[in-house]
């Protein structure tokens, strides 16, 4: 098995960051970047008061990620903005999700955290009057080809993504959480009803507390690729210690999954926000629903312990290719149908590659 990164053990003890070598932390710096978490470990020095114990050049390279992380949440809170004022007219209540909702809300995941999009939820009756606004303001349709279109429009949760023409941003327009084809599903009416408003911003809501989480363990662990996989465990573990400190969320947390019919995903949440990075869960809440049989349980471990470290060699062994692999098809199983998925897989393997 994998020895724990020096990244994992960052995060897990960050008074150990006194004892790394110049060496260490040229590693850590790279296995940090990898993960899309290097803003991140400079809030951990910050925080830590480590400033006088890092060597100047990973200093540097921690402060530059953490300079750009800013700069990513002004513009996000920009996008928002324009968003906003896009959909104004139309009345519709825009739900933010995962990395938009975290800098909105100012929780603790916002720190440092890149990403690529911005996430929004409306209800599926809503969809084509979010995307003709969307349009009239400067937003444009990706995956032209009439397969892809079809393939979102009717068995995704989800339009295809929408780029800006001038400003290149991309939103997604999601109706649910999970795919209409998925084996999961959870209701998307129950999530934003229970969304809550952000002070100052009326129009914008972010989902309830044990809701953000449950999306957040959902998207990991029915996730496909899995190249950010620790970032978004990083993500589960600061709102968990965020909102657990509330004693009223646990019950609250173990009671919303099994009325969302999420009690796997979150099983396999709070195991690996545990194992990998120490996060305090009750054991009550840890051992309760959700898990899957000893055996396979055993695999799910053998892959996930490998799939969520980050993508760096020194975070690898023989079996990591191959465990990030089964993940995928895993991710695509849940997702579709059998014979859907082979349709789709032998139209994408020969159709799309014949028309590229």
């Amino acid at each position: 098995m994998i020895a724990p990164p020096l990244l994992l053990r960052a995060l897990r003890e960050p008074h150990s960051l006194r004892a790394y070598s110049l060496a260490h932390w040229e590693l850590l710096v790279r296995q940090a970047r990898r993960a899309n978490l290097l803003a991140s470990l400079h809030e951990t020095i910050l925080a830590q008061g480590l400033q006088d114990v890092v060597p100047a050049a990973a200093l540097r390279h921690a402060e530059w990620a953490s300079v750009l992380a800013d700069k990513h949440a002004e513009a996000v809170r920009w996008e928002v903005q324009l968003i906003g004022q896009a959909l104004a007219a139309s009345g519709v209540t825009v739900t933010l999700l995962k990395g938009a909702a975290y800098v909105l809300a100012g929780l603790p995941p916002a720190r440092g955290r890149l990403f690529a999009d911005v996430d929004i939820l409306v209800a599926k009756s809503e969809l084509a009057q979010v995307e003709a606004a969307l349009m009239l303001h400067g937003w444009i349709a990706t995956h032209h080809d009439a397969y892809d279109q079809r393939y979102y429009r009717r068995w995704m949760h989800e339009l295809p993504p929408m780029r800006h023409a001038r400003r290149m941003t991309v939103i997604d327009v999601h109706h649910a959480i999970l795919p209409e084809t998925a084996r999961l599903r959870p209701s998307s009416d129950k999530l934003r009803a229970a969304a809550v408003t952000l002070a100052g911003d009326a129009p914008l809501r972010v989902l309830a507390p044990v809701d953000m989480l449950l999306h957040s363990a959902t998207h990991l662990f029915h996730e496909a690729e899995l190249e950010q996989g620790l970032r978004d465990l990083v993500d589960l573990d600061r709102l968990l210690r965020h909102f657990g400190g509330d004693s009223a969320f646990w019950p609250a947390l173990a009671a919303r999954a099994q009325e969302l019919d999420l009690q796997r995903p979150l099983f396999y949440a709070l195991r690996y926000c545990v194992m990998l990075l120490g996060t305090p869960v009750p054991s009550a809440v840890q051992q309760g629903a959700g898990a899957p049989h000893a055996v396979l349980l055993a695999l799910m471990d053998a892959l996930y312990l490998r799939a969520l470290l980050p993508a760096h060699a020194s975070c690898t062994d023989a079996y990591t290719a191959g465990a990030r692999a089964l993940l995928y098809l895993r991710a695509t199983w849940l997702r579709m149908p059998p014979l859907l998925l082979v349709r789709h897989l032998l139209h994408k393997a020969l159709l799309s590659r014949r028309a590229d």
